[in-house]
């Protein structure tokens, strides 16, 4: 692939307290030099970071703070079921084992 078609880096974070939210929202996004910010916050945060360019498509189109579609509620529950899973194994880490 020639540079000038290379594809920009993408990230998108999302938010789910079950408590208050109905569904996951959107947090931040971003591409580039955001980006790159963005998964460097979760990093330090200890945030898993799921790569997944499908859905960072479908996520980046949304507002910031807006619901996540249902249509896309299956992906995300499962991402957040790996998430909970690693936070169970090993507190404080899961950004470095996911």
């Amino acid at each position: 692939m020639d540079n000038w078609k290379k594809k920009i880096k993408r990230a998108v974070s999302l938010r789910y307290e079950p408590d208050k939210d109905r569904a996951p929202k959107v947090t931040a996004k971003g591409q580039g030099v955001i980006a790159d910010k963005i998964i460097a916050l979760a990093k330090e945060n200890n945030i898993p970071i799921h790569e997944d360019p499908d859905l960072v498509e479908i996520l980046s189109k949304l507002d910031l703070e807006e619901d996540i579609p249902p249509t896309v509620y299956v992906l995300v529950a499962e991402i957040l079921a790996f998430v909970y899973r690693m936070n169970e194994r090993w507190p404080g880490q899961a950004a470095e084992n996911s």
